[in-house]
Formats: structure tokens, sequence, C-alpha cells
């Protein structure tokens, strides 16, 4: 028996179902995270530079430019049609 009663196990029952998961999170639409780097890499002094320009989706690459190779490169499958429509804006 829990001390206070009925009222106690009232409200330890709703706390325990206010703490679940879908109650902390309120709000359970999907999300995603679209984010890019610039980098610039200097060798040699700033004889040679290197740029690369990366695009992301979640946390995973998905296309690329490198300034060594000179042309958008997918790194997944979802980054190729991206990298074939700025490569052909040439």
């Amino acid at each position: 028996r829990l001390p206070g009663g009925s009222c106690m196990a009232v409200l330890t029952v709703t706390l325990m179902v206010l703490s679940s998961p879908l109650a902390l999170a309120g709000d359970t639409r999907p999300r995603f995270l679209e984010y890019s780097t610039s980098e610039c890499h200097f060798f040699n002094g700033t004889e040679r530079v290197r740029y690369l320009d990366r695009y992301f989706h979640n946390q995973e690459e998905n296309v690329r430019f490198d300034s060594d190779v000179g042309e958008f490169r997918a790194v997944t499958e979802l980054g190729r049609p991206v990298a074939e429509s700025w490569n052909s804006q040439k």
C-alpha cells in the first residue's frame, strides 16, 4: 500500500503516463536536417589550394564538389540526381 492512499496511486500512474516517450516528444512529425560545408585546404603555403563543397542530409554526405575533380560527384544514391543536375548547368 502506498503512503497517502489512492490519491498517491493516481498521482503515480498519472506521472508515469505523462512521462512516456510520446508525451515527452510532443510533436512526433518526422524531421530532417540539411546542411553544407565549404572547406579550403592549403598546401605548401598557398601554392596549391583544394576547395571542397559538401552537402549533407541527416548527417550523411550525399554530394560534393572537389576542385581537384572539377565537378559535383554523388557520394550516395540520394546525391546522384543532384550531382547530375548541378553538373548539367555548366
